[in-house]
């Protein structure tokens, strides 16, 4: 990261999971630092967004930032990081492979960034988040029409087929209740274009949307 902490304990809160708790009660875990880092993580990336595309419009710059605070990507940071064997977990979490979700990376990234904050006030904090982000347009790049599968496909099956043309079909699941997998198809009118699986309808459904895309050789967005 490029941040020594002067108090260690709050870095240690910031990698305590919820379920941590439950196997050590008494401790605090890290939703209050969660918080405190997600308001920086907002603050820090909105002034760079501006200070880097002073034409666009707020819808464009919020977009943006929505892509830049997603779950997904933070813990995709979390793993440049390599916070995921820093995590303290509770032993059920553990046991259902909690160290490696998107959820529990995500969260802890915003913890450590809040505890940073915490730890020395809004310079650091926000060097701190510049110098891990790194160069905002590369890590956009790619990630603005891909990040909307469903959008992109509703958008080419709009103007020929009307705005009902497109709809999605949950085939089947698999897997715990902690562990579900979910198996969705899309259907342009009663083709059907291609299917796609994940831990959630959603993301199922965003699958799906990019095989059908692939179906019909849907260019990606310019970048």
């Amino acid at each position: 990261m490029g941040y020594a902490f002067r108090d260690r304990a709050l870095l240690e809160r910031a990698l305590r999971h919820p379920s941590w708790l439950q196997d050590h009660p008494g401790e605090e875990h890290n939703q209050r630092l969660e918080f405190l880092g997600d308001a920086v993580l907002q603050l820090v990336l909105t002034e760079a967004l501006c200070a880097l595309y002073p034409a666009d419009r707020e819808g464009t710059l919020t977009k943006r930032r929505a892509l830049l605070i997603s779950g997904a990507f933070l813990a995709a940071v979390a793993r440049e990081l390599g916070l995921g064997p820093c995590l303290r977990l509770g032993s059920d979490e553990e046991a259902a492979g909690g160290r490696a979700r998107d959820a529990a990376l995500g969260d802890a990234f915003e913890a450590v960034i809040g505890a940073v904050h915490q730890d020395s006030g809004g310079a650091a904090s926000g060097a701190t988040v510049r110098r891990i982000f790194g160069d905002l347009p590369r890590r956009l790049e790619g990630r603005e029409g891909a990040a909307n599968p469903k959008g992109r496909l509703q958008e080419f099956a709009q103007p020929m087929h009307g705005n009902h043309a497109v709809r999605y079909e949950l085939v089947a699941t698999a897997g715990a209740d902690h562990a579900k997998e979910y198996e969705v198809a899309v259907f342009l009118l009663d083709r059907r274009l291609g299917s796609g699986r994940g831990p959630s309808k959603k993301l199922a459904e965003e699958a799906a949307a990019r095989a059908a895309l692939a179906e019909l050789a849907v260019p990606p967005p310019a970048p």
